[in-house]
C-alpha cells in the first residue's frame, strides 16, 4: 500500500517571502521526516507530494495513491484547510482527517461555535465583528476576549486579546481587522483552567485519547498566545487532568463537540473553565499539530503512554477502516 503525504513545508514559504507567523501553521522538515519514517516503519511504501500546487501536477499527470496522509493547511482565505480533501474526493482518493465541509465549518470559528451551541453543549456568549460599526452592538458581559475568525496557532492573540473596555475593544477590533483582513471573533472570557482533549476514532467509536492542561505561570492573564505557543518550552507547563468529576465533563463535552461536528479519525477540543469552573467548548482542530515532541497532539499520546508509532498507526488505521480499505501494507 502506498500512502501519499500531503502538506505545507515552512521553510519553503519562508524562502518566498512569507513570515514566520504567516507559516506558524505549516510544518517543519523535522515533522514531516518522522511521520514519513514513522508510516514507513509501519509497514506502508510513502510517496512525498507536497502542497497543493504539488498534489494538483502529480494528479493532472495521472498519479494515485491508496490513501493520502493529508495534514496540509493551505494558504489563502477561510476555505484554505478545505482544498486538498476537496481535490482528494473530485479524484476520489481516500485520506486522513475530516472532509472538506467540516475543516471549512471548524476552521470559522463562529459556525463552529453555533453548531455546538445549538446541540447544547457550553460555550461561551460571542459575536461576530465584520466592521468596526459592528462594536456598538456588542451586548456582552466584559471582559471580553477578541481573535481573528479564521486562524489557527494561537495568531492575532496576545495580551491584549483580553478586554476590559468598550474603548479598548474598539482598538482591538481595528487592529484584528486591518492585520488578518477578516472578522473578528468576540467572546465572553472565561476566567477558569484551560484544558485541550484529543479524541481518536469515528463516530460512536471514537474515544478520548487523554486532557492536558495549559498553565502559563509567567503570565498573569495567562493567554495561550501565539507567542506562549511558539516559545511553549519556555512559557507554558503541561500536566495531565487528573481523574474526577472534571475529567467526566471535559470528556464528555470533548466527544459530544467531536461528533456534533462529525470530525473524522482524530481531532483536539481547546477547552476552558468558566467562573463556576464549568468547562465550555472554544474550538476544535480536525486537523491537529504532529511534530512528535512539541504538539499538543503527540503530548497527549506520551502523557498517556502511547507512543508516536501507535499514534499515527491509530490514525492510519482509523482511516483505512473509515474507508473500508484493506489495513495490511502491501
Amino acid at each position: 500500500m502506498i500512502i501519499g503525504l500531503t502538506y505545507d513545508l515552512r521553510i519553503d514559504y519562508l524562502k518566498s517571502g512569507y513570515s514566520q507567523e504567516d507559516v506558524a501553521e505549516f510544518d517543519s522538515e523535522e515533522t514531516i521526516n518522522a511521520l514519513e519514517e514513522t508510516i514507513r516503519g509501519l509497514g506502508y511504501q510513502t510517496d512525498r507530494i507536497g502542497n497543493i500546487y504539488a498534489l494538483t501536477a502529480r494528479l493532472a499527470a495521472g498519479d494515485k495513491w491508496d490513501l493520502v496522509f493529508n495534514f496540509a493547511e493551505g494558504l489563502y482565505g477561510r476555505c484554505r484547510e478545505s482544498q486538498v480533501p476537496a481535490l482528494l474526493e473530485a479524484y476520489r482518493i481516500g485520506y486522513t482527517f475530516s472532509d472538506p465541509l467540516v475543516c471549512d465549518i471548524t476552521l470559522d470559528k463562529s459556525f463552529a461555535k453555533r453548531i455546538v451551541r445549538d446541540a447544547g453543549l457550553a460555550t461561551p456568549k460571542f459575536k461576530v465583528i465584520e466592521t468596526l460599526e459592528d462594536v456598538r452592538d456588542i451586548s456582552l458581559h466584559y471582559p471580553l476576549f477578541a481573535k481573528p475568525l479564521a486562524e489557527g496557532t494561537g495568531k492575532g492573540i496576545d495580551q491584549n486579546s483580553q478586554i476590559e473596555s468598550p474603548d479598548q475593544l474598539r482598538q482591538v477590533c481595528e487592529n484584528l481587522l486591518k492585520r488578518y483582513s477578516q472578522p473578528v471573533l468576540v467572546e465572553e472570557f472565561l476566567p477558569g483552567r484551560e484544558f485541550t482533549a484529543a479524541i481518536l476514532g469515528n463516530g460512536q467509536d471514537a474515544r478520548l485519547l487523554g486532557i492536558m492542561e495549559i498553565i502559563i505561570p509567567k503570565d498573569d492573564k495567562a493567554i495561550y498566545s501565539f507567542d506562549a505557543k511558539e516559545r511553549c518550552e519556555e512559557l507554558v507547563k503541561y500536566r495531565p487532568c487528573p481523574p474526577g468529576a472534571l475529567y467526566r465533563k471535559i470528556e464528555r463535552l470533548a466527544l459530544d463537540s467531536f461528533r456534533v461536528l462529525q470530525c473524522r479519525d482524530t481531532a483536539r477540543v481547546d477547552i476552558r473553565c468558566d467562573a463556576e469552573g464549568e468547562p465550555c467548548f472554544l474550538e476544535i482542530n480536525p486537523m491537529p499539530g504532529l511534530h512528535p515532541h512539541h504538539s499538543d497532539l503527540p503530548m497527549i499520546a506520551t502523557q498517556e503512554g502511547m507512543s508516536y508509532r501507535d499514534l499515527i498507526g491509530t490514525i492510519i488505521s482509523n482511516a483505512l477502516k473509515r474507508l473500508s480499505l484493506q489495513t495490511a501494507a502491501t
